[in-house]
């Protein structure tokens, strides 16, 4: 019943969404840096660290971008790949889960393009896709279908002063 209820289409529906190139990382890395400057803590990638956190890796992290008919960057998606050991079970010996990452929707709509990063997921054969409740995450959790985790993550900050904060102001997704 659940797989039925949470159906997801074979292809994407955004027009332009392609795997992220080393072409597009002065684009993209701008794109994301400006997003994050609105939150209250956030990670400020030199272009250098975005390459090498973002540019996509088979089985470590997954990233992509839309390019308009201009052939600019306008929006991005990611997710990083981290594997479960599934013990004492005869069918299983792992869970493939997909985390969500950076993503930045400026000509597209967050839940619509959240929906293409699901489905690049799953023809990844990840078997979960999990996103925290930072960042503006929190517009397509409900409709997406996104189930309640059973515990919080929480941050502790060494050698920072930060001041305690809620979700929807932090912009970091630490691994």
């Amino acid at each position: 019943r659940m797989q039925k209820l949470n159906k997801l289409p074979k292809e994407t529906c955004t027009p332009g969404l392609r795997p992220m190139t080393e072409k597009d990382v002065p684009a993209a890395h701008a794109l994301v840096s400006k997003y994050l400057e609105k939150f209250k803590l956030a990670v400020v990638f030199s272009e250098e660290e975005f390459a090498h956190w973002l540019l996509p890796r088979e089985g470590v992290v997954s990233s992509y971008v839309v390019v308009n008919s201009s052939g600019e960057v306008t929006d991005f998606c990611s997710y990083y790949h981290l594997h479960s050991s599934v013990m004492r079970n005869p069918k299983h010996n792992t869970l493939y889960a997909g985390y969500s990452f950076y993503n930045v929707a400026t000509t597209v709509d967050l839940t619509e393009l959240m929906r293409d990063c699901l489905i690049l997921a799953k023809n990844e054969e990840l078997d979960v896709f999990n996103a925290l409740n930072c960042m503006d995450n929190e517009r397509f959790l409900d409709d997406l279908k996104f189930g309640i985790g059973d515990g919080n993550l929480q941050y502790y900050i060494y050698n920072w002063f930060c001041p305690t904060m809620e979700q929807k102001d932090v912009g970091l997704v630490l691994l």
